[in-house]
């Protein structure tokens, strides 16, 4: 596992080279994202316009060698726009499959919360079985598959909220946030230098070495400790007096997946507490349905996982 480990850290340290060509000041979130794409999940960005959502989601897939698509979602999108459908050829005098932008390694479902719940809906078999059915056909979705979303958290206004069991599908929910001051002048520095609005990205590897990446990461060890440090996080969730729902076992789930893919990041064959701990609020924050005194209090779950957090004793897992 040490050659193996090294090999994906080295790898996704230069993918994130590659993405931070594009996007300035934001290692810490595009390590996090790098590990959802390890762990296999999709990954739900809620910030306001203009923070790099969509340009994080571009860089991504260009320096991944992945097929990417976007897709805007609007209230009169329809279900048929996302997965596509049967159109009949004249020529051909047959129905012709016309493959919707579902089929593609990166999806980049933007504003999601603007479409309705029928279309929203159209993105939830893709999500948990990577597959579509069309008209009664099973079609698989190329691997790997990744959603990445984005919904503005202030403008509420001619939005439908995610279903609790659709946000419970993404691995983690992560904010974007401005760049200081530094960051921002280096941006301006680099538009001048570039003249041009486009980035320019290269490929680093491909969807056959990120497979074979992810299959790594299912050989970091967790010791029975640390899954019962998993489990307890979660499950204070569910007995919070400031929570109506807690998150669910899928909760748990992301949590382990994550925290093994950083560890495989980190060079390292097992997981530590604090990989848990980094991975706590991303993983647990959009599972939780918060009582109704606290539905307009901002950062209110943050603040019930930090309490947990600090609440659930750490384990102590000793060297061998």
């Amino acid at each position: 596992m040490n050659d193996e480990a090294a090999k994906v850290s080295n790898r996704t340290d230069k993918v994130i080279q590659e993405v931070e060509r594009a996007v300035v000041g934001k290692r810490p979130l595009l390590e996090k994202i790098m590990a959802a794409i390890l762990a296999g999940g999709h990954i739900l960005l809620e910030d306001y316009p203009g923070l790099a959502k969509t340009l994080i989601a571009n860089s991504f897939s260009t320096a991944l060698g992945l097929e990417f698509k976007r897709i805007q979602f609007t209230p009169d999108l329809l279900p048929g726009d996302i997965t596509g459908g049967y159109v009949y050829d004249r020529s051909k005098n047959q129905f012709d499959l016309r493959k919707g932008p579902v089929f593609a390694n990166i999806i980049l479902a933007d504003e999601i919360n603007r479409a309705s719940p029928k279309t929203q809906s159209a993105l939830l078999e893709a999500m948990q079985e990577y597959q579509v059915t069309l008209e009664g056909t099973t079609m698989k979705l190329p691997e790997p598959f990744i959603v990445i979303a984005t919904q503005n958290p202030i403008e509420y206004e001619g939005t439908f909220p995610l279903p609790e069991a659709q946000l419970d599908r993404f691995i983690m929910k992560l904010p974007v946030g401005y760049p200081s001051q530094d960051d921002e002048q280096e941006i301006l520095r680099r538009r001048q230098e570039r003249r041009q609005d486009a980035f320019h990205l290269e490929q680093v590897t491909d969807a056959e070495e990120i497979l074979v990446m992810r299959q790594a990461t299912e050989q970091v060890y967790v010791d029975p400790d640390i899954e019962r440090y998993i489990v307890t996080l979660t499950s204070e969730t569910r007995k919070a007096r400031q929570v109506a729902v807690g998150a669910s076992p899928r909760g748990s789930l992301a949590l382990l997946k994550l925290s093994r893919a950083w560890a495989a990041m980190k060079r390292r064959e097992f997981v530590l507490p604090d990989d848990v701990k980094l991975f706590a609020i991303p993983a647990l924050i959009h599972r939780l349905i918060l009582e109704p005194d606290l539905w307009m209090k901002r950062h209110a779950a943050d603040d019930v996982i930090s309490d947990i957090l600090r609440s659930v004793p750490v384990p102590v897992i000793e060297a061998s």
